[in-house]
């Protein structure tokens, strides 16, 4: 069962406010009074409506599968409380929860109870709440039923935007100078400020009693002169590991194809360089998510790495059908797979892809990026990272395209005249068939 993008956003508005009324009883039941609980002001938890609406979206299909169905919840939750805690501690400077007084923690982002809890959650929602909350919506008459998600959307946006503004003066992000554009432009931003932030603030430090204004110094308190350029786990180390991962990936994936084949064929993801998206981001996530526990016995990580790249290759895959309509692999034909997308022997490849990269690869890449000049280092990870926005960027309109024409009437139409203007001509006169079937070799088309 496939959810439309109207019932997807019903979703998470309907999940965001059943999530804020949980985190406002377990508040009361712990501290004995009512606390207004979350990010936004409204009541309004948009990490509950995310993670439901990604349950919508990967999970259905193992509705029967109530084991993977279970394990899959419990990962995509813990991957969205994860990225969710990592930002707002960046954009904050502090944490808004802290699971490390639990056991099997995640720097304090995540813990086995929580996500034991997630993967409940995952299991009715799709086989109980889910199709009747679809039930439900479709009581309602449509244009009835988009003016109020429309509304409801809207309110939590500008909730939204309002929330984050608090936050970020609250880490003086946004500094006086940056109102003292002029007299008038200073007198109405500290009107702004006092009518619409301060309260914000005061609610956010008392719902989360560890969020304290903190002044940072200025550009991080970093001396480029001589500073290491991306030291730890960074976004500039990250951004380096990605690309250098997806390169390898790509390289690696052709040399096994051809010991198999005997036959050279892309498996880039990019019209334009040898690059693997799945494998850059694979390594981006494996690094960033396990980078704690990189000194942890190589059976941790190894059995860490089997669960993270299976449900990373599933995700993949089926995000690949839903946006592309295609599917660039399939193991329906390999013993112990899961609807073509996973198998166990490849889940096994992605643990000791994690095992060899934590131990092996990652030191070495990791001291040849730190020996980078600060200046040189970030003109470079800049520069590559335009370079790839523009590359996905170009590669998704392609292959849209690409998709578009295997429909009957779009590839006659194109085979007679071939003279379509705009965007979509110039991606044929480009991006032919041909062409893309070099770049894409395995790229099966699904309704």
């Amino acid at each position: 069962m496939r959810y439309s993008g109207y019932e997807l956003l019903w979703m998470f508005a309907v999940y965001s406010v059943a999530g804020w009324c949980l985190e406002v009883c377990a508040a009361a039941a712990k501290q004995k009074k009512f606390v207004n609980r979350g990010y936004l002001n409204g009541p309004f938890c948009p990490v509950y409506g995310l993670t439901s609406a990604a349950f919508g979206i990967v999970l259905p299909e193992l509705r029967e599968h109530l084991i993977f169905l279970f394990l899959g919840g419990m990962i995509i939750a813990a991957f969205a409380e994860y990225i969710c805690g990592f930002l707002l501690e960046r954009i904050s400077g502090q944490k808004w929860w802290d699971y490390s007084g639990h056991r099997f923690s995640a720097r304090g982002y995540i813990c086995l109870p929580a996500s034991l809890f997630w993967g409940i959650c995952a299991v009715l929602c799709i086989r109980l709440f889910d199709p009747l909350l679809v039930k439900l919506i479709y009581m309602l008459p449509q244009r009835a039923g988009r003016l109020i998600l429309t509304a409801v959307l809207i309110a939590a946006f500008l909730d939204g935007l309002g929330s984050s503004a608090a936050v970020l003066q609250m880490n003086y992000f946004l500094g006086r100078a940056a109102f003292e554009v002029s007299g008038r432009l200073y007198g109405l931003s500290s009107f702004l400020e006092n009518a619409l932030t301060e309260r914000i603030r005061r609610r956010m430090v008392k719902a989360y009693p560890s969020l304290k204004e903190r002044k940072r110094a200025e550009n991080g308190g970093i001396d480029e002169k001589t500073a290491v350029f991306a030291r730890g786990c960074c976004f500039y180390k990250l951004a380096m590991l990605f690309f250098i991962g997806a390169f390898l990936g790509d390289i690696t994936e052709t040399i096994f194809c051809y010991t198999r084949t005997g036959i050279i064929m892309s498996r880039s993801s990019v019209v334009y360089g040898p690059f693997s998206i799945v494998w850059g981001l694979g390594c981006v996530l494996l690094t960033a998510f396990l980078y704690p526990y990189r000194e942890k016995n190589d059976r941790y990580i190894f059995l860490a790495g089997t669960i993270l790249g299976g449900a990373y290759e599933y995700i993949c895959s089926v995000f690949s059908e839903l946006v592309f309509g295609t599917v660039f692999w399939d193991y329906s034909a390999i013993p112990f797979n899961l609807g073509g997308r996973i198998n166990l022997l490849y889940c096994f490849f992605w643990g000791i892809v994690a095992v060899v990269w934590l131990k092996m690869l990652y030191p070495i890449l990791s001291g040849w990026i730190e020996k980078l000049p600060v200046k040189w280092g970030k003109l470079l990870s800049n520069s590559l990272i335009l370079f790839m926005v523009f590359d996905m960027a170009l590669s998704g309109l392609a292959l849209g395209r690409y998709s578009a024409r295997q429909d009957e009437k779009t590839a006659v139409s194109q085979t007679v005249s071939g003279e379509e203007g705009g965007l979509n001509g110039w991606l044929d006169r480009h991006f032919p068939d041909e062409r893309m079937k070099r770049i894409y070799p395995n790229a099966k088309f699904v309704d």
